[in-house]
């Protein structure tokens, strides 16, 4: 299996992992033969990567950090739980607790951790996949700080809410299609009050969920929002799902930022460190995070075209890549360089 970009997909190739709708509905599956008329819609749907069949990396397997079966019951959750929150209705509390519940189990239960899978997101389900993954990633990160299992829970709902405040505004302003004016900007960045406002009434959840809400926005040198506030005012959980939600929409389609790979995220993410956000918090973070993701296609600087198919743990930004004697995959034997044991071999680009 390896990852291509679609404007890149040709007629007859494998897809190799599912998509899903944002209520959790297979809109395509996994082992469909792609037509001309499924690349189409995958292009019309937003999507910019899929992970496709490769006989010649039939042994790769890109694992992701909780099972489908979990993401999308997940996504599920949230759905009702935003068109709750629109009608003005209680959210299932106990329906929001099980599915994270069974997430930080599954997590709790990993004994190493390195997230190495890059969503394959629509534009109908960009805010409700952009919530769950920053649920996973929030959640990874309390596992490496040894948060408590009553503390990872709060910390992994208040990741999977922490936009919840964003379904009282004009999708307009959501979907990310087009450049927002100042105005249209400062109404986005309400959703942080909205949200804690409607989240500090339910009885059923714990209000350090609701200043999670509050505060992801909130930056230790005092320039995030609502409020302004500094280090040592901000709630750690808030930081850890502050951290998670810019690295994954840096990493994703339609989030209203450009999207850069995964190393490139890492760098910013370790430039803001310090300012932005706690030093040790991003340094545990990125510690959990597969600079180059299992399955992507890269140039090394011996001019040799090759795929990542596995990861070193001890060193995330130093995989596995298998390259071919001829460029572009030819037919002739593979063989493998260990960058931990390379040391000469590096990375020169990403080929999307």
């Amino acid at each position: 299996m390896r990852q291509v970009s679609v404007k890149t997909l040709t007629i007859g190739e494998i897809l190799g992992k599912t998509i899903y709708s944002s209520s959790g509905r297979v809109l395509l599956g996994k082992g469909v033969k792609l037509t001309s008329l499924y690349i189409a819609k995958l292009r019309d749907m937003g999507i910019s990567i899929v992970y496709i069949e490769d006989d010649r990396f039939d042994d790769v397997v890109v694992e992701d950090v909780i099972s489908e079966e979990h993401r999308r019951e997940a996504m599920e959750v949230l759905e009702k739980s935003s068109r709750s929150v629109r009608l003005g209705k209680d959210l299932n509390g106990f329906e929001l607790k099980k599915v994270i519940n069974k997430i930080v189990q599954e997590i709790l239960f990993k004994k190493d951790i390195l997230v190495n899978m890059m969503d394959m997101r629509s534009l109908d389900n960009q805010m409700f996949a952009h919530s769950v993954n920053v649920c996973v990633l929030a959640t990874v990160l309390g596992k490496a700080m040894f948060l408590d299992q009553e503390r990872l829970e709060s910390l992994a709902v208040g990741a999977l809410l922490h936009d919840i405040g964003k379904v009282q505004l004009d999708p307009k302003l959501i979907n990310g299609k087009s450049p927002l004016t100042p105005e249209e900007v400062e109404l986005l960045k309400t959703h942080t009050t909205l949200g804690f406002d409607d989240l500090r009434k339910r009885k059923d959840l714990n209000l350090v969920i609701a200043h999670i809400a509050f505060q992801h926005h909130e930056h230790m040198n005092g320039t995030g929002y609502p409020r302004h506030i500094k280090e040592g005012e901000i709630h750690p959980l808030a930081q850890i799902v502050g951290i998670a939600d810019l690295y994954d929409k840096f990493t994703s389609d339609n989030s209203g930022v450009k999207r850069v790979m995964p190393h490139e995220a890492c760098e910013i993410l370790m430039g803001l460190a310090g300012s932005l956000y706690p030093l040790e918090m991003v340094r545990l973070f990125l510690k959990n995070i597969a600079a180059y993701p299992t399955g992507v296609t890269v140039r090394l600087n011996t001019d040799e075209i090759g795929v990542v198919v596995d990861q070193n743990l001890s060193m995330p930004a130093r995989p596995i890549v298998r390259v071919f004697d001829e460029s572009e995959f030819g037919s002739n034997a593979a063989k493998e360089y260990d960058m931990v044991e390379k040391r000469t071999i590096f990375i020169e680009e990403v080929i999307s």
